[in-house]
Order: structure tokens, then sequence, then C-alpha cells
């Protein structure tokens, strides 16, 4: 499968708007079936509740998309769930939004900007991942090396390597295929040194995502 976001893991975050539970449930899926298998999952936890509003969508190009709005207004619940599934990008997720009527109504325009509101706010709080083809790379430094490497890195966005103490410090993190030579010629301009480093094969690994704005 090609690179794509995704939630960090799953969730369950509540929202309390006008004395009304939003309570949102995060899950990633892979097929249609586990996603109706989670909503069915959720509705019978929250069988008590009002509504369990749902919106999910699965392949690399988002082919399956489902929304359902469970009892409340047409195009007020559903989909506007969706829609924030789609503009944050994220692949193979399935949203429910349990809602317990606090006793006072939103009207239309307020339980879609609720709805939406728990989704966005449930995917900003777990955060997303990228999936990336990655290539593990090791190099290995001097203790004197090891500050100054590591500044750059965060500097630069790239993840902080695990390491190994021995004689020297061998370094280990994930690297874009398409990154390594630059990241290979940054650290020898920075040491002004040759850094020799053992690239393993590139397999798809997820990193944390951060919005470029």
């Amino acid at each position: 499968m090609p690179p794509y976001l995704s939630i960090t893991t799953d969730i369950e975050h509540e929202l309390i708007i006008k004395k009304s539970r939003f309570i949102t449930n995060l899950k990633r899926v892979t097929t249609e079936d586990e996603a109706i298998a989670f909503i069915n999952q959720i509705k019978k936890q929250h069988y008590k509740a009002n509504h369990n509003c749902s919106a999910f969508m699965i392949g690399e190009q988002h082919q399956i998309q489902r929304m359902s709005d469970d009892g409340e207004p047409s195009g007020t619940a559903g989909n506007p769930m969706l829609e924030v599934l789609k503009r944050n990008d994220v692949h193979n997720v399935v949203a429910v939004v349990t809602r317990y009527f606090g006793g006072i109504k939103l009207g239309a325009g307020g339980l879609i900007r609720a709805y939406a509101g728990a989704v966005a706010q449930a995917i900003e709080t777990v955060g997303l991942v990228e999936r990336l083809n990655m290539n593990n790379v090791t190099l290995t430094i001097e203790y004197a090396q090891l500050d100054k490497i590591n500044y750059w890195l965060i500097t630069n966005n790239y993840p902080l390597p695990t390491a190994v103490y021995t004689d020297h410090v061998t370094l280990t993190l994930p690297i874009r295929a398409t990154d390594i030579a630059f990241f290979k010629d940054s650290l020898n301009t920075l040491l002004k040194q040759n850094i020799a480093l053992s690239v393993d094969e590139a397999t798809f690994q997820e990193i944390p995502y951060h919005k470029v704005e």
C-alpha cells in the first residue's frame, strides 16, 4: 500500500455541549465488515443513548465511504463527521459519536457543529501518524558528537534515534527512502567528516505526523 495518514491509536473522547454528552470513539479498521462490527459494538455498549451516529472511510483512495445519522435530522450528524475524516485525510478509520440528550435542543446548525467538532477534537487529541516507505539507518559516532547530532535531528524534524553505548555510540533511526542521500550529505557537512551508514531494506513504518500550516 502507498503512504497514507491514520490516527495514532484508537480513542474514546467525550465532549459536553449544552448538557448533551457527545462520546466519540475512533478506531482503525481495514474492512467495511470491521467498521460495521465496531459500530454495532458501540450501539450495544450505549444502548440507552439517544443516538449512535457513524462515519467511516476505507481504502487507499477512500473507496468505501459510509455514514449514518442514526435518527438525528438528515445531514446533521453522519455527513459532518465524514467531512472531518475527509478534511484530515485519514485512511481506514471509523468514527462513532454517541449522544446522550441533555434536554436542550441544538437546532440543525448546532448539531452539525457538535458532531463535526466532536470528531475533530478526538482526532486532534489522539494525533495522526504517516505511513511511509522507510529505511532503518545505523551510524557509529563518538560520544562528543552525540549532542550535536541530536540537536540537528530535532531541528530538522527527524525522529530521535535509539542508541547503543559501548566505546562508541551506535545510533539507529528510520529515514525516508528518498531522503537517505540528503541525510548522509548533511551529516558529513555537520561533522566535517565522512560518516559510514548502514542501511536496512526499506519497509513501511508509521511516524508521528504534524500538519504544516
